[in-house]
């Protein structure tokens, strides 16, 4: 572990609030403060997050790092990682790499052997999940959806198969109609509408995708977004479907392996699975 005060070289990636300014760790304090370097995708937004903590930039680079000035922005702070200094980035909010434009940072970094570290806290990502109330055993995220709706509806289709939660990033702007595209892709799947998360004005719309599509027709809320929407129902298959893959597993597994495959591939109980075997092989 590094002293206080002291940080090792190499590439710290520091996550900051998403909101309220108390939300950071000590860890990403003492990197702020000690750093060589400091890269922000909003430095106006770093500054005021250090004054409110107490940290002096003093005769420190803050360096602008976003997706508009990435490529003519790098090779100032790949210099400073060979150079052996340390460069702490942070993004505008919550956890770097996250739909984040430091991605390229980090892969530069990396190829050039420089240590890359985290310093993890706040994430939009996870506190959506943590109040959202949908389940969060697995699930997806797919960042910003496309913004014309043609394209928007075939990345829900893509989507629609996954196994889990799915975590959306959307522009207030866009949200009604990312909804209703949604609810015609997806189908009568639940959702939330998680705004402005950890702020003073944070809220939480749960529903179907219709209901919430209906409700922000007309609205246009303001914050930052992130939507859930919960994975598909289960299929159920109906006999034909259980006695063809019966059929095919039966050619070259026992009765009792093929029931146990086909039961959990189709999500149906082994007893009605079993029972369809026994008759198949009675002829019946």
């Amino acid at each position: 572990m590094a002293e206080i005060g002291r940080i090792e070289p190499g590439l710290h990636l520091v996550a900051v609030p998403i909101g309220t300014a108390r939300d950071i760790t000590l860890r990403a304090l003492d990197i702020l403060g000690a750093a060589d370097v400091l890269a922000a995708e909003d430095t106006r937004s770093l500054r005021r997050l250090m004054e409110i903590h107490g940290i002096a930039l003093g005769d420190r680079p803050l360096v602008p790092y976003h997706d508009h000035n990435g490529p003519a922005a790098r090779p100032r702070l790949m210099a400073a990682l060979r150079e052996g200094r340390s460069v702490a980035y942070c993004s505008e909010a919550g956890t770097p790499l996250i739909a984040d434009p430091g991605f390229q940072l980090g892969a530069e970094a990396r190829a050039a052997g420089v240590p890359v570290r985290a310093a993890p806290g706040a994430s939009a990502v996870l506190a959506a999940l943590c109040v959202g109330g949908l389940p969060t055993d697995r699930f997806f995220f797919a960042g910003f959806l496309p913004p014309k709706s043609a394209a928007r509806a075939q990345a829900l289709r893509d989507l629609a198969q996954v196994p889990g939660t799915l975590v959306i990033y959307e522009s207030p702007k866009r949200l009604g109609a990312m909804l209703r595209d949604a609810a015609a892709v997806l189908g009568p799947r639940n959702a939330a509408v998680c705004r402005e998360l950890t702020k003073k004005f944070e809220e939480v719309r749960r529903g179907t995708l219709d209901a919430l599509a209906g409700q922000y027709g007309d609205e246009t809320p303001k914050g930052e977004i992130v939507v859930l929407i919960d994975r598909a129902a289960p299929a159920v298959a109906d006999e034909a479907t259980l006695r063809a893959a019966l059929g095919e597993a039966l050619q070259s597994e026992s009765v009792k392996s093929a029931v146990k495959r086909v039961s959990e591939i189709h999500g149906v109980p082994r007893k009605l699975v079993y029972d369809l075997a026994l008759a198949m092989k009675d002829g019946g």
